[in-house]
């Protein structure tokens, strides 16, 4: 007698079902992921310059102010000197020209020497020994876990720098860098991921003006601070103009993505930043572009 077996197992048309809502699932969870990694980088990104606020207060309180970030530094007598702007003025404050800590008597230079030009700071020659290493002040920020680069790479066989050429700015001196790591740098026998420079401002507090008529270098904050790094491009491979060294004026308007105007302050009172009596830092954000919307500042959303 003959018993017909049952035939058991999925047929192709359910197959295929079972695939399409798993595919579906996938479709609806990967940007929810993403959206959540990038809400926690942001983050990040913001607990790094609550930190680097917190390291700035610490630096005004041993140096009595902040560190300058005028750029090009035109304080007489010294002849203007276009190697040094103000990121890098950030990093030699908080973290030192060496990374060994911040000499009291810093001439704010690219070569680490005196204001006139002799060892009694940095000693980058070493020629009064430890000397320099004793008169330090700090380091303000954790070394190890500061993202410090150098703007230019050391060597044709390394990769230890932002940028192949970062001229006018000094190759061998030191940014801060934000956490959304955008290009690979190798140090020693390890690759990591740096992120796009922190833009640091000093507010020139004897100033009552942001706006036009009044000169770019006479007003409140002055977008030039920063402007040769800016102007170094996006460190991706599809380099493009930063939106704020190609709207370079906007950087004043409150209706800009990157804008340091406070929209809350209107007329008749005349335009206003925010932070007027200290400083501002700008993270480029996600997409490595400064003034774009996700972009990651000390003041404003």
């Amino acid at each position: 007698m003959d018993v017909k077996r049952k035939k058991t197992g999925f047929t192709i048309v359910e197959l295929l079902t079972v695939l399409a809502i798993i595919a579906m699932l996938v479709g609806l969870l990967v940007p929810a992921l993403n959206l959540v990694r990038n809400i926690a980088k942001e983050t990040k990104q913001e607990a790094q310059l609550t930190t680097i606020g917190l390291a700035l207060t610490a630096f005004r309180n041993d140096d009595g102010d902040y560190p300058p970030s005028d750029w090009p530094d035109v304080n007489p007598p010294e002849p203007p000197r276009f190697d040094y702007c103000g990121a890098q003025k950030l990093a030699e404050a908080l973290l030192g020209w060496d990374l060994l800590g911040f000499h009291p008597k810093s001439a704010w230079k690219a070569t680490g020497l005196d204001a006139g030009d002799g060892p009694m700071t940095y000693d980058p020659e070493r020629v009064r020994g430890d000397g320099s290493l004793n008169e330090r002040r700090g380091p303000y920020l954790e070394l190890a876990t500061t993202n410090a680069f150098r703007l230019g790479i050391s060597g044709p066989a390394n990769r230890d720098g932002l940028f192949d050429n970062p001229a006018p700015l000094a190759p061998h001196t030191l940014v801060i860098c934000d956490v959304f790591g955008v290009k690979p740098i190798r140090i020693g026998q390890k690759t990591v991921k740096a992120g796009t420079p922190i833009l640091y401002y000093k507010a020139n507090t004897s100033s009552k003006a942001f706006a036009p008529p009044a000169r770019v270098d006479q007003r409140i904050y002055d977008v030039s601070d920063n402007d040769p790094l800016v102007k170094l491009r996006q460190m991706m491979d599809n380099a493009k103009d930063h939106r704020l060294g190609r709207d370079i004026e906007n950087f004043y308007m409150f209706d800009y993505d990157g804008g340091v105007r406070d929209p809350k302050i209107t007329a008749p009172a005349p335009p206003w930043p925010y932070r007027p009596d200290s400083y501002i830092l700008i993270s480029a954000g996600l997409d490595g572009e400064y003034g774009t919307k996700d972009d990651i500042r000390n003041f404003g959303n």
